[in-house]
């Protein structure tokens, strides 16, 4: 089974990541130095509830099926946004004329 799921952090940004193997341990591989800045403070850090949330599932999609739905998803939910997501790939590109930046 092949899954996309939506990590959902305390302060409501999103991580979406595909899992091939149908894991119930995996979390995916955001980047934690982009977490570790919004919960800088011990007191942020000491209780966190996470949510995982499987978005697409499949038993037939090939590995290639399954990471072009990753992709789709990402973009859909504007997980590589910055102020809404962690995922880094692919990269963001705010609106042409847009003036305030995006830090990674």
């Amino acid at each position: 089974m092949k899954i996309i799921y939506k990590i959902t952090w305390p302060n409501g940004k999103i991580y979406v990541g595909s899992d091939l193997t149908d894991s119930i341990t995996y979390f995916g591989s955001p980047d934690k130095r982009l977490i570790e800045r919004d919960f800088p403070s011990r007191e942020d850090r000491r209780d966190i509830t996470v949510r995982r949330e499987i978005l697409w599932e499949s038993e037939t999609a090939s590995n290639a099926e399954a990471l072009k739905k990753e992709q789709e998803l990402i973009i859909a939910l504007k997980a590589n946004e910055p102020k809404i997501g962690y995922n880094k790939r692919p990269q963001f590109r705010p609106p042409l004329g847009c003036a305030e930046p995006f830090a990674h």
